[in-house]
């Protein structure tokens, strides 16, 4: 079946009933014909719509016709939705459901699989459309919304997804009387008095199979070679001033139609000829399947997460312990500095975009912020202090929580933003809108698996891909996810279509229409999201070799014990009640905590487990981390005895300390360090003066005068116990330990100074504010509402009225006199009734009511407001005028 038959089928006359009823003429009347639920459905899938709530079902169709939103609801669509569409672009306007499915079916016999999934998913895919406003009407006359149109129909600066260019009619637009003439002559068809007739014949032509057919039998073959390269798009190419012969014969007959002096288009008709009725090369109706890379028992895969998410919660408690005293600067564009990035992840001894992980992670969960001071740093905030009070399992819910979330993308770290700036770890600009649906995505559909089952990451990423295509894709060059794929002056770069290879010796290889960049940025971002989700998931221990673990399926509110549904959705926990019941899940899968070390010879101490947070905070103080692991191997040095002893402890409090918590003997040579360092420590005394140091022993004073290495310090003797120095306390403090003393800082009533090793914190400050992909999803209580207001505000615009006495003014308000106001409505109070009101509110805002009137006295009317669905009391000289209802309506 040829275009214009399909043209001619889907010609209704207006007012002819189709179907059973008469079809919608307006996207509003289609609206109008909606139940709540279907209203409600639309504002469910859409609801950039319900800001504010529409006045009226005409105000809402309006808005649902807005670039803006219907781009929006295009991004939202499944792959096979949006060919649908695509489809519905290039079709009549209106399609007849027939015409849409030979799109799809074409004239040549598909094959049965294939035929049945099209026929099984077109429907499904059209009542989508029809839910989502992108197309109304009855299935004889499918309309697809017009801005929906104009960004999927084909034209020179944005060609059709579907690779077709334009009809006969939009080509020759413009064209000579004359030239349309020897067009027609050359097709071999009788000549025409207009242009209009010429245009006619020449669809007509080119859509009759037989016809068509016997025309493309005569051509030659380098002819039909070209026509082969073009067919599927994109169907524009560039020539010289003197085409070969070839090109010449199919302009001649109008089978290519110059759209410039160098650039010749493939008609749409002629492609739809050559395609066999097609739309779309290659339809994808069925979404592709999820492949199993490899299945584990259940339990083996909670335990390999469970092992994860400890590994987490001590990494991140690692790298804000060692920010206690504050950490590094913030950049003045905010943000880490490269150098401090690379420190970090030294420290944790991860790579640097594992150590940017942990950091957003931190940030993003409101553990650490910048401290606000002059020389701003950051630290740790309160809220960390509280998450460490929390048991493990909360303490990972939490985290995870913030993760799934938050906007922010540390995948992006190290990368360029558009001005050519790199984005830095903590930095502005890391913020993606669509990162938390892409986590929500794929988590999801890890879920559609067998518990203990890890997806195919490729097969994953493929789904993802047609579940939304248009990042970048379909609606590309219009939406902005995307440049042009070809243009009249980038035809000869399809390369890979072959549009410009049998043109040869007439073509060369255009100038680009738009500067080149980055093919598909926004779909390839989708991709790279969902790679570093996979990735991210492992490292908080959400999956667990690969596998969504028992306790994610309960912080997501997914079934527990078997594959969810195709859309993955919760069942309508709250977030709170979904990371409570996740954390108890996990509890008894984290190894459990204990109150003892080993205490070894060789001056080392092995945690043979999780630690108790006392015993792991003294413990911290008193000795180094030398390795971690399944068990955590401590260092005891003099420097980490120092700084117990800094602490205000005792060398007989570390004494008691250790012999507490060890299950071995301390050995002799633990206990002479100790002695060791504490009979040093605080032999020295600094003080403030600018600096000074006191100690009763002159001897050693004059030991440290004659040391060379002091001459920085600028000491002087002020008395036999007394040296003042010209550095302030902290760097003399460190200058006499660089030289191997062991002083102790002293306080103004000359007592020993006690530090705290986590004395610094931030100000009180809140996690970061995901930035939102547009509106969230109403609930169910908004939306119950919303359709109520819309429904009323609908009733009172479109009421049938009875002429008043004075003619409505032309802002659409009713003028009546204050007498006639006044009986109309206590008239309407006696019998009942209901009538139309114009008013005037407090702030000049004028707008049109449909009330009930139950009392009127005081100047005041009160009654029911049809369009605010309750009771309510205006006074009477706010009421512009008032006229009654047509008897249907009342």
């Amino acid at each position: 079946m040829g275009i214009g038959e399909l043209d001619r089928e889907a010609h209704v006359p207006e007012g002819r009933p189709s179907g059973t009823a008469a079809s919608p003429r307006t996207l509003a009347e289609a609206l109008r014909a909606r139940g709540d639920d279907g209203l409600a459905a639309l504002l469910r899938a859409r609801p950039d719509l319900l800001g504010p709530v529409p006045n009226d079902l005409t105000q809402l169709a309006t808005r649902a016709g807005t670039r803006a939103s219907v781009v929006r609801a295009l991004e939202r669509l499944d792959r096979f939705s949006l060919q649908v569409a695509e489809a519905l672009a290039v079709a009549p306007d209106p399609a007849p459901y027939a015409v849409l499915a030979g799109l799809f079916g074409g004239d040549r016999d598909a094959a049965g699989g294939e035929a049945a999934e099209i026929g099984a998913a077109l429907p499904r895919a059209v009542a989508l459309l029809r839910e989502q406003a992108l197309v109304w009407g009855e299935d004889d006359r499918l309309r697809l919304v017009r801005t929906a149109r104009e960004l999927l129909s084909p034209s020179p600066q944005h060609p059709s997804p579907t690779g077709l260019g334009p009809t006969v009619a939009e080509a020759t637009a413009g064209m000579s009387p004359g030239r349309l003439q020897e067009i027609v002559a050359a097709a071999g068809l009788p000549s025409t008095h207009d242009p209009v007739s010429a245009v006619a014949a020449l669809t007509a032509l080119f859509t009759d199979r037989e016809r068509m057919g016997g025309l493309l039998d005569t051509a030659p073959p380098e002819a039909l070679s070209v026509l082969d390269r073009l067919v599927w798009g994109p169907p524009y190419g560039e020539v010289t001033a003197k085409p070969t012969p070839p090109v010449s014969w199919l302009r001649d007959r109008g089978l290519l139609l110059p759209v410039s002096p160098r650039t010749m288009v493939l008609p749409r008709e002629v492609a739809l000829h050559l395609r066999g009725g097609r739309a779309h090369r290659a339809p994808e109706p069925r979404a592709p399947e999820l492949g199993v890379a490899r299945a584990y028992r259940p339990q083996v895969v909670d335990g390999a997460a469970a092992g994860q998410a400890y590994a987490a919660l001590a990494t991140v408690e690692e790298l804000l312990k060692s920010w206690d005293h504050g950490g590094p600067a913030v950049l003045r564009a905010g943000g880490l500095s490269v150098r401090d990035l690379k420190r970090t992840a030294a420290a944790l001894d991860v790579p640097e975009s594992v150590a940017a992980f942990w950091l957003e992670l931190a940030y993003g969960a409101g553990l650490l912020a910048s401290d606000g001071e002059a020389d701003e740093r950051y630290a740790p905030t309160p809220a960390y202090d509280d998450w460490l009070d929390q048991p493990p399992a909360e303490r990972w819910a939490r985290l995870v929580t913030a993760w799934l979330a938050a906007t922010r993308t540390p995948g992006l770290v190290g990368g360029q933003d558009a001005k050519g700036r790199t984005l830095s770890a903590l930095g502005p600009d890391l913020d993606r809108a669509a990162a938390p649906e892409v986590r929500h995505r794929v988590l999801g559909l890890l879920a559609t698996l067998p518990p203990g089952t890890a997806a195919d990451p490729e097969s994953l990423l493929a789904r993802l891909r047609w579940e939304r295509p248009t990042r970048g894709t379909s609606t590309a060059g219009r939406t902005g996810a995307a440049p042009a794929a070809a243009s009249p002056g980038t035809a000869g770069a399809g390369a890979e279509a072959g549009a410009a290879g049998p043109w040869a010796s007439e073509t060369r290889p255009p100038a680009p229409a738009v500067p080149p960049t980055a093919p598909r940025p926004a779909a390839d971002l989708r991709e790279r999201l969902a790679r570093w989700v996979l990735g991210d998931a492992e490292l908080l221990g959400i999956t667990g070799r690969g596998a969504l673990s028992t306790p994610a399926r309960a912080l997501l509110n997914l079934p527990l014990d078997g594959p969810a549904g195709p859309a993955a959705e919760g069942g309508g926990v709250e977030p709170e009640v979904a990371a409570e019941r996740a954390a108890e899940l996990l509890e008894p899968l984290l190894p459990e905590a204990v109150d003892h070390v080993l205490l070894q010879a060789d001056l080392t101490a092995v945690a043979p487990g999780p630690l108790l947070r006392p015993l792991a905070d003294a413990l911290a103080v008193l000795a180094d981390v030398e390795s971690k692991g399944g068990a955590t191997v401590y260092r005891f040095t003099p420097g980490s005895v120092r700084r117990a002893l800094d602490t205000g402890r005792s060398a007989s409090d570390l004494h008691a300390f250790l012999t507490a918590h060890a299950r071995t003997p301390v050995p002799q040579p633990l206990a002479y360090l100790i002695d060791d360092v504490a009979r040093k420590h605080g032999h020295l005394r600094i003080g403030a003066a600018s600096a000074y140091v006191r100690c009763d022993d002159d001897a050693l004073l004059g030991e440290i005068l004659a040391d060379r290495r002091s001459a920085a310090l600028r000491l002087r003797r002020l008395a036999p116990t007394v040296l003042a120095a010209q550095a302030d306390p902290a760097s003399l403090l460190e200058g006499l330990r660089a030289m191997g003393y062991a002083p102790a800082a002293e306080s103004t009533e000359g007592d020993v100074l006690v530090t705290r090793a986590d004395a610094h914190r931030t100000p009180p400050r809140t996690a970061p504010a995901p930035v939102p992909d547009g509106p969230p999803v109403p609930d169910a209580t908004l939306l119950t509402a919303a359709v109520r207001a819309i429904r009323a505000g609908d009733h009172a615009a479109t009421a049938v009225r009875r002429e008043p006495a004075v003619p409505v003014t032309t802002g659409g308000l009713p003028r009546t006199s204050a007498a006639e106001t006044l009986a109309t409505v206590q008239a309407a109070a006696l019998t009942g009734s209901a009538v139309w009101i114009g008013y005037v509110n407090a702030e000049g805002a004028a707008s049109q009511r449909v009330i009930a009137p139950v009392r009127v006295e005081g100047g005041f009317v009160t009654g029911y407001d049809h369009t605010a669905d309750e009771v309510r009391t205006y006074p009477l000289h706010r009421i512009t005028g008032v006229a009654e209802l047509a008897d249907e309506d009342a």
